[in-house]
């Protein structure tokens, strides 16, 4: 699993409140720095974690939102800039201190739709008042728990943990499940170019795979140019093709139109959760104006080649299908979008593989409500290409 598709869980607090105890607690390693004076986090620590029966996670310790002074300014802009990434918000207080600071971190993560869990630290040294906890359960309606990290009782953090986020999960847990029967075959198309690795397939191919196999189906992956030897070879009819969306139009000249075919891409859209903005999104293409600034979403880092999808394929394809010039900007992982995101006539997001569905949610939802048309790459080269109804049909049958 790629480490940005892990689940980020935030550490979030004032100065001195005992975030960097906990992190280091949780999990049984010494990997924030721990001091009696206030602000020695000065960055976003990140450490990942299995947590048995649950999830490979990425812990994150943070500046404290308290810090003062210039530099504390911008500490506590990457405090902020690290809720964005979060999956989950652990909120540390201390001392029965719940003021405007815990007030605005709270706001901010409802806006997000983080859960969270507030964990008042050092019980040791004072206990949780009991009003101050009927006010935070019925203010926030999320567990509240009074720890002391000397105590060293993580598996109540742990399960509390896991309640907030089985009680937030939405759509299909399993990517192609509901596509599928029992006993179906399904082609994997997945080309060998410069783009890819040496050796070993992508994320999104080992993850399809991997669901197959808990579907009880069968995976047949083999290239484009093996597609109709296949078919006539063996006879099989398989119950779904699912292709690199580069060979799209390809494939879909190859693939029986019998048989429903869409792309890796398009796939993890719907799993990320942001597949109705696609849908509605993409079709904007064609109201997109010669010189208008384009924003390419990318969710990992990596060299850039001339077959590069997203670099140089689908602003080449875009351009074609327009006949129109565009101004392309390009942010890779998590990285901070520069420009205000109403400077963009369209948003093009890739299939996500390496962050999470929340990290995905938060990217986009600022352009989303900003009304600005968001489309995926699986989906902007299938409609650029003409086979965007195609692709989505199997989707649609399945009622999502």
């Amino acid at each position: 699993m790629g480490k940005e598709s892990k689940l980020h869980i935030v550490l979030l607090g004032r100065r001195n409140n005992g975030k960097s105890s906990l992190i280091n607690l949780l999990t049984g390693q010494e990997i924030a720095i721990v001091s009696e004076i206030a602000g020695t986090t000065t960055d976003t620590v990140k450490r990942s974690y299995e947590i048995p029966d649950f999830a490979s996670v990425i812990f994150m310790d943070t500046a404290g939102i308290d810090d003062s002074g210039e530099l504390g300014k911008k500490r506590v802009e990457k405090t902020r800039n690290a809720i964005t990434q979060a999956d989950i918000a652990i909120v540390v207080i201390a001392h029965n201190r719940f003021g405007q600071e815990e007030e605005s971190l709270i706001n901010d993560l409802q806006k997000l739709e983080i859960p969270f869990i507030i964990l008042h630290n050092k019980s040791d040294e004072e206990s949780l008042l009991p009003a101050l906890e009927n006010k935070l359960v019925k203010a926030y309606r999320c567990p509240v728990i009074d720890f002391s990290t000397l105590s060293r009782q993580n598996h109540r953090v742990i399960e509390a943990l896991k309640e907030v986020w089985k009680s937030q999960q939405q759509g299909p847990e399993s990517l192609i499940g509901d596509l599928l029967s029992p006993g179906d075959v399904v082609l994997l198309i997945t080309p060998v170019d410069s783009e890819a690795p040496a050796g070993r397939l992508i994320l999104p191919q080992v993850q399809m795979i991997r669901d197959i196999l808990d579907n009880h189906c069968t995976s047949i992956v083999l290239q484009p140019e093996e597609i109709a030897t296949f078919l006539q070879k063996t006879g099989i009819r398989p119950g779904l093709a699912i292709a690199d969306s580069q060979v799209f139009k390809k494939v879909a000249a190859i693939v029986p139109e019998e048989i429903p075919l869409t792309s890796f891409s398009i796939v993890l859209a719907r799993h990320k959760g942001q597949f109705e903005a696609y849908l509605q999104g993409t079709g904007q293409i064609e109201n997109l104006k010669e010189g208008d600034r384009i924003l390419m979403l990318e969710s990992c880092s990596h060299h850039v080649s001339c077959e590069d999808i997203g670099r140089h394929k689908i602003p080449h394809w875009l351009q074609t299908y327009t006949g129109k010039t565009f101004t392309f900007d390009f942010i890779a992982g998590l990285d901070n979008i520069a420009r205000p995101v109403t400077d963009y006539a369209m948003v093009i997001q890739c299939g996500g593989c390496m962050i999470t569905g929340k990290q995905l949610k938060n990217r986009l939802q600022p352009a989303i409500d900003a009304g600005i048309p968001v489309s995926n790459y699986g989906m902007t080269i299938a409609y650029l290409h003409g086979i965007f109804n195609r692709a989505i049909e199997v989707f649609k049958k399945s009622g999502n």
